[in-house]
C-alpha cells in the first residue's frame, strides 16, 4: 500500500489542471453596472412585486449624525498583495506533465489488479489513500466500479476498522487542494479585492480574501470548478463585510436602509450613506456579473433569486441588530429561527447551485429559494459551529447573545452544559442529513456535496476557536502549508 501512496503523492503535486476555456470570456465584455431597465425588466420575469415608493426615506450621511461607532477589533489581514502575487507552482512544466501522464497510467493499472483481487480491505485502504491525497477525481469512474462491486457483494465478519471504511467510503466524498490551480484562483480572488478597495474604504471590516478563498475550496475542490470557487470566495468577501456592517458597525437607521436597499436593488442607493453606498455597489456588480453570465450561457434570469437570497440574509443581519440596540435576549428558538439564515450559509449554497448547476431549470430554483431540508440542517450546523468558536470574542464586544448564551439565560445552565447541549444539536444534525443524502432530489449529488463539504469546513475551521476572524502565526501556518506550500518530489 506504500507504493499506492507514493504514486498519489506525485500524481497530487504534477496534476495538470483542466484549462479553464469555458469561463475565459467571462472576464470579457461583461457589464460593470444593469441599467434599471433592464433590472425591471427581470423582475418582471422572475414574478417580482412591485415595491412601494422610496419618498418616505431621507438620505442618512455617515458624517451627520454624532454616532457611537463600535469596533470589532479585527486584526489587519496576515497576507501581504505582493507576496501572494509571486507564489507559484513549479510542477506544471512539460517534464513534470509527462511523469504525470505515467504515473496516471501506471496507477490505472494498479487499480485493475485490485479490482480483481478478493481482498476487499486492499481495496477499500487504496480508494482512501487516493481521497486523502486529492487525487481521486483522476480514477471516478474507477473507484466507483470498485465501490459497486463491494456494494453488491457486501460481506459479513469484517473487522471494525474494514467495516468503519466501508462505510466512510460508500456515503462520504473526499475533499482536498489541488496545489497549482488553487494558487493561479487565490491570485485572482486576490487581485479582485484589491480592485474593490473594500478594505481601505470600510477599514472596520475583517480584510480576509485568503480566509475567505479556503472556504470554497472545502466546499468543493476538483479543478473542474475552479469558476466556482473564484465567485465563491468573491461572494464569502463581501458577506464578510456586510456582516461586520450589522453587527458592528451600522447604526440601526442605516441598517433599515441597507437592508431595503438589497431588496430593491439600485433604487434606494442615493438614501445610503457613503460607506454603505461603496459595499452596496461591489455586491451589486458581483451579482449582475454572475447573473449577466448565466443568461448568456443558459438564456435563464437568476438574478430574482440571487436578490432573494441575500435579502433574507441582510433581514436576518438586520433583526439580529435590532436585538442588540434593544438590548433583547432572545430564547434559543428564537435565535436559531434567524441565525441558521444570517450565518449566510444559505445563501453561500444559492450561489453555489447556480456555479455549479447545467442546465438550471426554473423548478430546481424555486424549490432552492425555500431552502430545503440540505440547506436548512446544513445551515444549522454551520450556525452551531461558528457559535463554538467564537462566542466569547463576540460577546466580549457587545453582540447579541449567541445559540451558548440563549441555552444558558433560558435553562440557568452554565456555559460547560450549554456547549455540550449544542453539540447535542449538531449530532443530531448530522443524523438528518445523512438520512436524507441519498432521498430523490432536484438538485445534483455535487450541490448536495456542496452543502456537506461546506458544513465540514466550518467545524474544521471553528474547532479550535474564531479560525476565520483572528488572525495568528498557528492559523496563517495552517493555511500556508494547505494552498502555498507544495509536496516536495523529484523526477527520476
Amino acid at each position: 500500500m506504500a507504493s499506492f501512496t507514493k504514486i498519489g503523492m506525485l500524481l497530487m503535486a504534477t496534476s495538470k489542471r483542466p484549462p479553464a476555456n469555458y469561463f475565459s470570456s467571462f472576464s470579457r465584455g461583461k457589464p460593470s453596472l444593469v441599467s434599471e431597465a433592464c433590472l425591471s425588466t427581470a423582475a418582471a420575469a422572475g414574478g417580482m412585486k412591485p415595491e412601494p415608493p422610496l419618498n418616505q426615506y431621507s438620505t442618512i450621511s455617515s458624517s451627520d449624525h454624532n454616532l457611537t461607532r463600535r469596533s470589532g477589533n479585527y486584526g489587519p489581514t496576515l497576507w501581504d498583495f505582493e507576496y501572494l502575487q509571486s507564489i507559484h507552482n513549479d510542477y506544471v512544466v512539460k517534464k513534470y506533465m509527462k511523469r504525470f501522464n505515467e504515473l496516471k497510467k501506471e496507477m490505472k493499472n494498479i487499480m485493475i489488479m485490485v479490482e480483481g483481487s478478493q481482498e476487499e480491505l486492499e481495496k477499500l485502504e487504496l480508494i482512501d489513500n487516493l481521497q486523502r491525497l486529492g487525487v481521486s477525481y483522476h480514477f471516478k469512474e474507477e473507484i466507483m466500479q470498485i465501490l459497486r462491486s463491494i456494494y453488491l457483494n457486501a460481506s459479513a465478519g469484517d473487522s471494525l476498522y474494514a467495516t468503519a471504511l466501508k462505510f466512510r467510503l460508500l456515503r462520504q466524498h473526499g475533499f482536498h487542494i489541488s496545489q497549482g490551480k488553487e494558487i493561479s484562483t487565490c491570485k485572482l480572488s486576490n487581485r479582485w479585492w484589491k480592485s474593490t478597495c473594500l478594505a481601505k474604504k470600510l477599514p472596520f471590516s475583517r480584510d480576509r480574501i485568503v480566509e475567505a478563498f479556503v472556504w470554497t475550496v472545502g466546499t468543493i475542490f476538483e479543478p473542474q470548478y475552479s469558476y466556482c470557487r473564484r465567485m465563491l470566495t468573491k461572494i464569502n468577501a463581501v458577506a464578510v463585510v456586510i456582516d461586520d456592517i450589522y453587527d458592528v458597525y451600522g447604526s440601526l437607521d442605516e441598517l433599515e436602509l441597507f437592508t431595503d436597499a438589497v431588496e430593491r436593488l439600485l433604487k434606494a442607493i442615493d438614501y445610503l450613506p457613503g460607506y454603505m453606498k461603496v459595499c452596496y455597489l461591489v455586491l451589486f456588480n458581483t451579482v449582475a456579473d454572475i447573473a449577466y453570465n448565466v443568461l448568456k450561457e443558459q438564456g435563464i434570469n437568476v438574478i430574482p433569486y440571487l436578490k432573494k437570497s441575500w435579502a433574507d440574509y441582510c433581514k436576518a443581519s438586520f433583526q439580529e441588530a435590532k436585538w442588540h440596540f434593544n438590548g433583547y435576549n432572545p430564547t434559543l428558538k428564537e435565535y436559531m429561527d434567524i441565525a441558521w439564515i444570517s450565518i449566510g450559509a444559505p445563501m453561500y449554497l444559492v450561489h453555489a447551485f447556480i456555479f455549479v448547476t447545467n442546465p438550471i431549470t426554473k423548478e430546481a430554483l424555486e424549490s432552492l429559494s425555500k431552502y430545503p431540508d440540505i440547506i436548512r440542517h446544513c445551515s444549522i450546523i454551520i450556525r452551531l459551529a461558528d457559535d463554538l468558536g467564537t462566542s466569547s470574542d463576540e460577546m466580549n464586544r457587545g453582540d447579541v447573545p449567541k445559540s451558548i448564551q440563549c441555552y444558558m439565560n433560558e435553562n440557568d445552565a452554565s456555559e460547560e452544559e450549554a456547549r455540550e447541549h449544542i453539540n447535542h444539536l449538531i449530532k443530531e444534525m448530522w443524523k438528518l442529513i445523512n438520512t436524507g443524502l441519498h432521498e430523490n432530489s432536484l438538485f445534483s449529488e455535487t450541490l448536495i456535496g456542496c452543502a456537506v463539504n461546506v458544513t465540514r469546513t466550518a467545524q474544521c475551521i471553528y474547532q479550535h476557536g474564531d479560525g476565520h476572524g483572528i488572525q495568528n502565526s498557528e492559523i496563517k501556518s495552517r493555511i500556508s502549508e494547505l494552498l502555498f506550500e507544495p509536496t516536495k518530489i523529484s523526477i527520476p
